[in-house]
C-alpha cells in the first residue's frame, strides 16, 4: 500500500529568513535519512512583500556553513495552502495569530502550529526574526531550527495520537 506523503508547510512574516531556513533544514534533515519520497516541504510567508525573492543573503551564507542550502523563492501564505498541507507552521505567535485569521475553517485552524512547539530543548517559546540583527541572531535561527525539524521529523515520523491526535491523524 501506498503511504501518502506528509506534507509540511513553515511560515513566517516575509518568508525570507525563519521559514525558508526551516524548509531547508527539514529537507537536509530528510535527505540525510533517505525519506525524501514521504514528504513534501515547503515556505511561504503572512505578507507577499518579498514574492519573488530569495532568501535574504545573510541567512542564506549563515546556512551554507552548515551545509544548508536555501534556495526557495518567496511566496505569501494562499487559501490553497490550508488545503493542501498537513501541518502549517508558524515561526512566532504573530505569524500563528495572521495564520488563524487566514484560515478559511476549523478544520484549517487545527493544522497550525508553533515551529517550537516541536524543540526537544524548549530553550526558546518562538524562532525570532533575525532580520534587523546581527550574525548571532541567523545562527541563533538556525540552531533553533535545527532543533525542532529533528523533534517534528521525529514527531512525524512515530505520531503520538494521545499527545495531539489531529496531528496524528493520517501520518
Amino acid at each position: 500500500m501506498k503511504q501518502e506523503k506528509i506534507r509540511l508547510l513553515f511560515v513566517c512574516l516575509g518568508n525570507i529568513c525563519r521559514s525558508p531556513s526551516a524548509e531547508a533544514v527539514m529537507k537536509k534533515l530528510v535527505k540525510d535519512k533517505g525519506l525524501e519520497d514521504r514528504f513534501v516541504i515547503d515556505s511561504a510567508g503572512t505578507i507577499g512583500h518579498h514574492a519573488g525573492q530569495r532568501a535574504d543573503a545573510r541567512m542564506r551564507t549563515h546556512a551554507e556553513r552548515r551545509g544548508i542550502v536555501l534556495d526557495s523563492i518567496s511566496r505569501p501564505v494562499t487559501m490553497d495552502d490550508f488545503y493542501d498541507f498537513d501541518l502549517i507552521i508558524g515561526m512566532d505567535n504573530q505569524n500563528i495569530d495572521a495564520l488563524k485569521r487566514k484560515a478559511p475553517e476549523w478544520e484549517s485552524v487545527r493544522k497550525i502550529h508553533k515551529m517550537t512547539d516541536f524543540s526537544r530543548k524548549k530553550t526558546y517559546d518562538h524562532v525570532p526574526d533575525p532580520y534587523y540583527g546581527g550574525a548571532s541572531g541567523f545562527e541563533l535561527v538556525l540552531d533553533l531550527l535545527e532543533d525542532a525539524c529533528q523533534g517534528l521529523l521525529d514527531y512525524c515520523l512515530n505520531p503520538d495520537p494521545d499527545q495531539d491526535p489531529e496531528i496524528g491523524e493520517g501520518f
